[in-house]
């Protein structure tokens, strides 16, 4: 989730703005129905509004959306645009849309459920000539040198002082990922892994094997991931690391030792991300060939988040099809609440219940009413 300071840092940079400013005033035209799916402050339906839509649905499950409700009515807006706080998945709209735009990504466009998402606008938000913005995002793989930020990986784990066995902590930490800062040195060619179109995407997960040269001798000390995006025809945008920087930035994947590169050195790597719930977990294998030659390796690394997340393979095995739960203590008394909420019973009535109930978890009256009005603020209406 965003908050408004991160909103207003997207909002600002100018390049990104005005390519989606450029993209939607291309596409709409008087009348138009407009869907603006994660609107946040809804700038992206103000636009449409200006740009002569007829009526926009602006879809955000997070508060912001009150943010861009008062943002509608200050800029003479808020009768076209219908302001829906839910996820758009659960949304059901009474007319289809002639034009479906998003900027649900995070530092990369497969990030929790956004590709599900889109194809369930498309299939069932969207008019049958509507336009989708963005309409590509590619992916692309540079292994990289950024020294500082592999020592933020493993040197809290390397330091002996005490003489204890840091491995296995260093294990998880070059088996998960972070933003790349700017200034990391790109050591290969950029190939691309994977294109995400989607007017006709089907599958959330995404995967290749790519070969990479060696044309900047240096330090390689993992791989930096970014996209390119297609917004509508002749309308781009690159988050290469060798461009000025958009507010995404790159993913950077450690290699679990770092490893000394020459020109004409070449590295195989095969990446892959795959959705489990509303996590992707990523793999990526790399060997490193000295000159080329597969009968000397340099490196030989196998790596994924699944190893990177104490808590990732319990998180899979609960959302496995054949799973049995059962109720912690939290979930019971939530479940408490939530059926009283569906009786006539107040929220100071349904707080003073659950703190006689549950005296240790509520030692004030105050404080039960404060977890009865965030399952309210959630749940009620």
């Amino acid at each position: 989730m965003y908050d408004i300071v991160d909103y207003g840092l997207m909002a600002a940079d100018c390049k990104r703005r005005e390519a989606y400013a450029e993209a939607l005033r291309r596409a709409v035209t008087p009348g138009s129905v407009v869907v603006d799916i994660g609107t946040g402050t809804g700038v992206f339906a103000l636009l449409a509004c200006s740009f002569g839509a007829r009526r926009v649905f602006a879809i955000e499950p997070d508060n912001s959306i009150f943010v861009a409700q008062e943002l509608a009515a200050a800029n003479g807006y808020a009768e076209r645009i219908e302001f829906i706080q839910d996820f758009s998945t659960n949304v059901t709209l009474p007319e289809r849309a002639d034009v479906i735009i998003s900027d649900m990504r995070g530092i990369l466009p497969l990030v929790q459920q956004h590709i599900p998402t889109i194809i369930d606008a498309r299939e069932r938000l969207l008019a049958r000539a509507g336009v989708l913005i963005p309409q590509r995002d590619t992916l692309w793989v540079s292994v990289v040198e950024t020294a500082d930020l592999y020592r933020d990986f493993t040197a809290p784990w390397e330091d002996t002082a005490y003489g204890f066995d840091l491995r296995a902590a260093r294990k998880a930490a070059v088996n998960s990922s972070r933003k790349a800062r700017p200034g990391c040195q790109m050591l290969t060619e950029p190939e691309c892994w994977a294109t995400l179109g989607y007017a006709d995407i089907k599958d959330a997960n995404a995967g290749a094997e790519v070969h990479l040269r060696v044309i900047r001798a240096g330090t390689g000390h993992g791989l930096a991931v970014w996209f390119d995006t297609i917004l509508t025809e002749g309308i781009c945008l690159t988050n290469s690391p060798a461009e000025p920087q958009l507010p995404y930035g790159q993913v950077f994947f450690p290699w679990t030792e770092a490893v000394n590169l020459e020109v004409g050195d070449t590295i195989t790597v095969l990446l892959q991300a795959k959705l489990m719930g509303d996590y992707y977990v990523w793999r990526w294998d790399t060997r490193v060939f000295e000159q080329g030659n597969p009968a000397r390796v340099k490196g030989d690394f196998k790596q994924s988040t699944f190893y990177g997340d104490p808590l990732l393979p319990a998180r899979l095995r609960k959302q496995e099809a054949g799973y049995l739960p059962t109720l912690t203590d939290a979930g019971r008394l939530d479940l408490m609440i939530l059926e009283l909420m569906n009786q006539p019973c107040s929220l100071g009535d349904i707080a003073e219940r659950i703190q006689k109930q549950f005296p240790l978890r509520f030692s004030q009256w105050r404080d039960a009413l404060d977890h009865v009005c965030e399952l309210s603020m959630r749940y009620g209406q």
